[in-house]
């Protein structure tokens, strides 16, 4: 009855779906094309097969999901791999990672109505599906689940707060999750939280973000940006988000010391790029925009205030070209985004009071001292000034942080375990 509901409220909702689609295109044009995908229609998209098909709906999931993906293609050579996604965002960061491979395919995930999914399903003819950590639609994990294709929800994570918020629907919620043929737990208190909802199989595989390798392409630009400013110091603002950024830049205004850094801030989402460009020129800094940056060909050095990080996929060069990175969504309460990517390449990172989506990733780092958290964007320049006005403190953080990253990988062939049994 409540999945009733669901799809008749769906159904009510779809037109404004549809029109929302063209609401955000005025920023996106990304948002109105291939919206027939949207609904179900794949007939412009090759279905030969088999299919490996892995659903990572934006970036963040994107990129978590290469190392499971380059994995997956290798141990099973005879399939194609189906990349299915939500936003435009994601599915440019697709294009980026395997736009020239012959074996990946990408296409949007059609809108959560049972119909549509049982035509997604029945055009491709998936061998199996893996759900990207949170992205749990009822009716395409039940269809998936009546139509016979075994579903895993992969790189799983459940906060406290989410947890609390999902055990409101009961027996409902176990249901669901339980149409899973497994859920594979980024760690074992996302794994208890599952179980308490009556989860039954559930296994702990760790975070695949660990995995991905930084590329060695990027790195080696964002030390050549990191050249180009010179003797300054470098403090990344990175994947910052709406309400963020007044409070990063009011606090840079007062940054307690005499040599105060380049500051490179990057917002999560592209849309927003000329918004925030805008908001440092207003708040008085002089502002140099990446996309007007020739890399390869710096024939001058940055004295910029603000170096503006408007492009997408080079968030490793971004991490590379700083000395200390503090990690977005983490000042106000969106739960923080992923700051292995920066320990990854040796950046210290700070982060702000709200880490649910990453708790158990971000308590590890402060624990190996490669992170430190901050209550407000006050105390965030401040803890930037102090650890880089100490050389050996920024040392040990750097080294702290590689040795982080590097202790925790592993998840990819654990996952890879996970689903051998089914998808032999």
């Amino acid at each position: 009855m409540l999945r009733f509901v669901y799809s008749l409220l769906w159904l009510l909702i779809l037109p404004l779906a549809l029109l929302r689609l063209v609401w955000r295109s005025r920023k996106e044009s990304g948002y109105i094309q291939h919206v027939g995908e949207r609904l179900g229609r794949y007939g412009d998209l090759s279905a030969a097969g088999p299919w490996l098909w892995v659903h990572a709906v934006s970036v963040g999931e994107t990129r978590a999901a290469q190392p499971l993906i380059d994995a997956l293609l290798a141990a099973y050579p005879r399939h194609r791999l189906l990349l299915t996604h939500m936003t435009p965002t994601g599915r440019q960061t697709g294009a980026q990672l395997y736009g020239a491979n012959p074996r990946v395919q990408q296409c949007y995930l059609p809108y959560d109505l049972p119909w549509l999914v049982r035509r997604f399903l029945a055009y491709f003819q998936p061998d199996a599906g893996l759900i990207m950590e949170t992205e749990v639609w009822p009716n395409l994990v039940h269809v998936t689940r009546r139509m016979g294709v075994p579903l895993f929800l992969v790189n799983a994570r459940l906060s406290p707060r989410s947890y609390r918020r999902t055990a409101r629907f009961g027996g409902a919620a176990a249901a669901l999750y339980n149409d899973f043929t497994m859920v594979l737990a980024q760690t074992a208190g996302d794994a208890e939280r599952y179980r308490a909802l009556g989860v039954k199989s559930v296994q702990v595989t760790g975070n695949l973000k660990f995995d991905m390798q930084p590329p060695e392409a990027g790195v080696a630009r964002g030390q050549l940006l990191r050249q180009a400013f010179g003797n300054r110091h470098v403090l990344a603002a990175a994947s910052t988000r709406e309400g963020e950024e007044p409070l990063i830049l009011e606090a840079f205004s007062r940054w307690p010391g005499t040599d105060r850094p380049a500051l490179l801030l990057v917002p999560r989402h592209p849309q927003r790029f000329d918004e925030v460009a805008a908001m440092a020129t207003r708040a008085g800094f002089s502002v140099q925009r990446r996309s007007a940056l020739d890399i390869e060909q710096l024939s001058a050095p940055i004295t910029a205030d603000v170096v503006l990080g408007d492009s997408m996929g080079e968030m490793a060069m971004y991490y590379a070209a700083s000395d200390i990175a503090y990690i977005g969504g983490s000042l106000i309460p969106l739960g923080g985004q992923n700051l292995i990517e920066a320990c990854a390449v040796g950046t210290p990172v700070l982060m702000g009071p709200h880490t649910f989506n990453f708790a158990q990733a971000t308590e590890d780092a402060i624990a190996a001292g490669a992170c430190q958290r901050v209550a407000d964007a006050d105390e965030l320049m401040v803890a930037a000034a102090a650890i880089l006005g100490d050389a050996t403190r920024l040392a040990d953080m750097r080294e702290h942080a590689l040795t982080f990253a590097g202790l925790h990988r592993g998840a990819t062939a654990r996952t890879l375990g996970a689903l051998a049994p089914v998808l032999r």
